[in-house]
């Protein structure tokens, strides 16, 4: 039998009907999931396995840039996976270095590596921290400065990183080299550079969310982040930013610093870059390039398929002004939320956010939570996902029109009726 004959005969038939019993048995139950099983997608739409359309506020949880089933998407994938879809870091890569001139031409950075994830994004960004504290601050024992309720990644180092203990549960020992501090409080972080320095150097860097996605979808605050950026630059420590959720363009702006006044030393992306395709990158300004050949690796990171997958996603943004939709519907779904949040003072405390990464605040002293929310939607067709228990997050893909956003706020409306009721 011929190659292109077998090509012509999947062996795996494709009308097999889902059961959530036979996928349970032999997936590892490591996400809470919804009874809710989805099959395909388009633009700001999902189908489940039962054909009932929900409108998508949560894109891979703020991942797919461009919405399903984009045209530059499927374009890109269908040629790239012609050509060429996996080669060795050992040779170089066109498509990487393409992708790496977009983002050096749009940002601060001045160099790039590439992963596969956020938490790898992070993971390199540590390292790289760590090796300048050793090598060029010389530093004995580096200390990397998190925020509390911050999210970095689900690996040892990333979840040490990340300042809330309830994933830090039962895998300890975590790794050492981590200190914590109250976000937006400089006086937190002045304390702490003094108390840990101690006459002798020992603060490396400090990792930061412009701002906290998982810890509650709060924004940094300007005055904040412009001290930060001054410690760093007296000091000598270097300041990293995790834009891994805020970043490539769902604030409004390509880059969440751009909200801030400051510009990073070290920065991450993955989510929003490949628009859902598994990508991640660390970012860093030349000074701090400091990884020799061997240091760090990623065998499938850079590879030509993600990256020009990714390239088109970047250049998308440019080309259909997907930054302004974000900025105008953004603006008009915290004004709907808002609206709806004066309906139900007793119940609603606070709407934030930026761009199209925006949440919604209960009131701490009552039972209802952010879970019951997103149910209460996901019956309405609307998608969500909570960002901590008291928090609902809303993350569409940028692409979401007006018309899309005032669907959404009549199926809050809906679910927040119910619930309550």
């Amino acid at each position: 039998m011929s190659i292109q004959s077998l090509v012509e005969q999947p062996t795996i038939p494709s009308n097999i009907p889902f059961s959530a019993d036979s996928f349970n048995q032999v997936v590892m139950s490591t996400y809470g999931r919804f009874p809710l099983a989805l099959e395909r997608g388009a633009g700001c739409r999902v189908w489940d396995t039962q054909g009932k359309e929900y409108l998508d506020f949560v894109a891979g949880i703020a991942t797919c840039t461009l919405g399903h089933a984009h045209p530059a998407m499927v374009e890109a994938v269908t040629r790239q996976i012609q050509k060429l879809h996996h080669v060795s870091n050992l040779y170089y890569i066109p498509e990487q270095g393409q992708l790496a001139k977009w983002i050096v031409d749009h940002s601060c950075a001045d160099k790039v590596f590439f992963c596969n994830s956020g938490a790898e994004a992070n993971e390199a960004a540590i390292k790289l921290a760590r090796k300048y504290g050793h090598t060029v601050l010389e530093i004995a024992n580096p200390i990397i400065l998190t925020a509390h309720a911050s999210f970095h990644g689900r690996t040892l180092a990333t979840v040490t990183a990340t300042g809330q203990p309830k994933y830090q549960k039962h895998f300890d020992p975590l790794v050492p080299g981590f200190h914590y501090v109250n976000y937006n409080d400089i006086r937190a972080v002045e304390a702490a550079v003094t108390e840990l320095d101690e006459g002798n150097y020992r603060v490396a860097a400090i990792l930061i969310e412009p701002l906290q996605g998982e810890g509650g979808v709060r924004p940094g605050d300007i005055a904040y982040f412009k001290r930060l950026r001054e410690i760093c630059d007296e000091t000598g420590i270097l300041l990293i930013f995790d834009e891994v959720q805020v970043g490539m363009g769902r604030s409004g702006k390509l880059w969440g610093y751009e909200h801030l006044g400051v510009e990073p030393d070290i920065f991450t992306s993955a989510k929003g870059l490949g628009g859902g395709i598994p990508i991640g990158a660390m970012m860093s300004k030349k000074f701090c390039d400091i990884f020799q050949p061997g240091e760090h690796a990623s065998t499938f990171g850079g590879n030509p398929f993600a990256c020009g997958v990714a390239l088109s996603v970047c250049e998308t943004l440019e080309k259909e002004n997907i930054l302004q939709n974000v900025t105008e519907q953004g603006a008009h779904l915290r004004e709907g939320l808002k609206a709806i949040a004066l309906k139900y003072p007793q119940y609603i405390t606070e709407v934030r956010g930026w761009g199209l990464i925006n949440g919604m605040e209960i009131k701490a002293d009552i039972p209802l939570t952010a879970a019951e929310i997103v149910k209460a939607a996901m019956e309405a067709g609307l998608l969500l996902v909570p960002a901590g228990p008291k928090v609902v997050r809303f993350v569409p893909p940028l692409t979401v029109t007006e018309v899309e956003i005032n669907a959404a706020l009549k199926a809050v409306e809906k679910a927040l009726a119910k619930v309550i009721a």
